[in-house]
């Protein structure tokens, strides 16, 4: 139908003649797709809107809004006040409700659907929808998570619309996050979601299925998947800047018990391995924003049969956030963006989690045999992370540097065993400690790791490469005697100039240096940090 004619049947006012125009309008659309540019059209639908509508023609002009609102062009007529107000009347989260709308109008269903998606597909609203407290009305809905009157498009647009007013107003996320109890309220939501229940305080299994071994459970459904993982991206907008400050005991005890159904997140499956991946992605960055000391969820579970047990505690949480760390580092793409969030968590986590740190070093560093390849040769995961020690990416690079020394317990001399100096020289510029020693951290004793295929050739690496190295050529072999002493006194006067432009300070660096001291005093240090 020609858009003037549907606009013309509209000016007339009446309701038979603009369901019929709608609805050839929408028709039309839907079968040849593309935009249609009819911003007068917007006004007139909204104006039909603040009527008292036949239900088929109110489902009418609500297909007619989603459809214009996909068009920039179109938005002007739906991102005002008044017209926002009555699509969140008809959504059923506007703050004070209208009296057709308290009614329960027949479709309301698809009405609130189709509100909804209109709200969640404008980016433009966000404005608007914090004045007119759009947030409390979704909040309030979300509260009836088990309520099998609202369906999957219904709670799926309601968490869009909330992901995007989160992401989008500062002011929003503070207000879902302490005055709605947005914690609380979307951990809910999660556990709802996944149909989890709890057979101790701070372990989940799903319903129906206790005692069931994770990789044993069945993949989560395609709803299940959609709808948790906006709810994470919801949490991860409003726990931002959580790890950056203190919580309070009562915090604490939500963020736990947060953390430990996104513990069980990171343990399921997704239908397809492209979206497992994606959903384990939301969970790694939700993780990454709770408070440190809550992480201990991820240790908390029994050991059972068939879990990877370290030290008496259960390392399946951990195990998979290092196995897709890996896969993200092999697939080298985006690494800032796709890495850093896996190895962020898992150097936080070995930084405060004894356990994890030790177990983490078994698989990342374990007892060096190899001392002739170089410590960036070779395929093995601490080869991987020693080349991005050096990637051009500088967020990249330090982070994977930060990473190995805190498996080192942030040793200097250890640190370099594994990685050779010249690898290690950038963070321990960073950090002041070119002279050797330990930063601050605090770190429980370790056995000796030495193995006996590095205690023979210790005497022979070069620290610098951190290898073996074949011997080289006397560079003053074949000089006559007069060529000798010319290239010693050569050597002494550029020590002399050295020694006159060296501060005290340098000077005192240089003697603390680890690669320039004896190599008695190298092998006390190593001895007594190795214990």
């Amino acid at each position: 139908m020609d858009l003037q004619a549907v606009i013309a049947h509209m000016e007339t006012g009446e309701q038979d003649a603009a369901l019929a125009a709608l609805q050839g309008f929408n028709r039309e659309v839907r079968m040849r797709g593309g935009s249609c540019g009819a911003g007068h059209l917007g006004e007139l639908v909204v104006g039909f809107l603040s009527r008292n509508l036949q239900p088929s023609c109110l489902l009418a002009c609500l297909e007619t809004v989603r459809i214009l609102s996909r068009d920039k062009r179109c938005l002007d007529p739906f991102i005002t006040r008044s017209a926002m107000s009555t699509l969140a009347t008809f959504a059923g989260i506007a703050t004070v409700q209208t009296a057709a709308a308290a009614d329960g109008q027949p479709g309301e269903g698809k009405s609130k659907c189709l509100c909804s998606q209109c709200l969640s597909q404008n980016h433009g609203v966000s404005a608007v929808a914090a004045e007119l407290q759009l947030i409390k009305g979704v909040a309030e809905r979300l509260k009836h998570c088990n309520d099998p009157t609202w369906s999957f498009e219904v709670r799926f647009f309601d968490l869009r619309l909330c992901f995007l007013l989160t992401a989008l107003r500062v002011d929003v996320r503070a207000q879902l996050a302490q005055e709605l109890h947005g914690i609380s309220l979307l951990g809910n939501q999660l556990d709802a979601t996944l149909g989890l229940c709890w057979p101790d305080p701070l372990e989940t299994a799903r319903v129906g299925l206790e005692g069931v071994p994770p990789e044993e459970l069945p993949p989560l459904s395609r709803q299940q998947t959609e709808l948790a993982m906006e709810i994470l991206k919801i949490l991860f907008n409003v726990t931002f800047d959580t790890n950056r400050r203190k919580v309070d005991e009562e915090e604490a005890a939500e963020y736990r018990h947060l953390g430990a159904i996104l513990r069980h997140c990171l343990m399921s499956r997704a239908e397809g391995e492209e979206r497992t991946e994606e959903f384990h992605s939301h969970t790694v960055n939700l993780l990454g924003n709770l408070p440190l000391p809550c992480l201990d969820v991820l240790l908390m579970p029994k050991v059972q049969q068939g879990s990877i047990e370290y030290m008496g505690v259960n390392m399946d949480a951990v195990n998979m956030l290092l196995d897709f760390m890996e896969k993200r580092l092999d697939r080298g793409h985006k690494l800032k963006e796709t890495l850093l969030p896996s190895l962020n968590l898992l150097t936080e986590s070995a930084r405060i989690h004894r356990e994890t740190r030790k177990f983490l070093r078994s698989k990342v560093l374990p007892p060096l045999r190899d001392v002739k390849n170089r410590p960036e040769v070779g395929n093995t995961l601490r080869n991987k992370i020693v080349r991005l020690m050096t990637h051009i990416d500088t967020d990249v690079k330090d982070c994977a540097a930060e990473f190995l020394f805190v498996l080192c317990k942030e040793s200097v001399s250890r640190f370099i065993k594994y990685t050779g100096y010249g690898n290690a020289a950038g963070l321990l510029a960073a950090r002041g400690l070119l002279r050797g020693g330990r930063d601050s951290g605090i770190y429980s004793e370790d056995e000796d790791s030495e193995t006996e295929e590095y205690r023979e050739a210790k005497a022979h690496i070069n620290p610098v490469t951190g290898v073996v190295e074949e011997d080289q050529p006397n560079p003053m072999e074949g000089m006559s005697e007069e060529q000798k002493e010319y290239e010693a006194m050569k050597l002494v006067s550029m020590f002399n100039k050295l020694s006159r432009e060296m501060t005290s300070e340098d000077l005192q660096n240089l003697s603390h240096n680890p690669l320039l001291q004896p190599e008695e005093r190298r092998d006390a240090d190593s001895e007594e940090e190795e214990q």
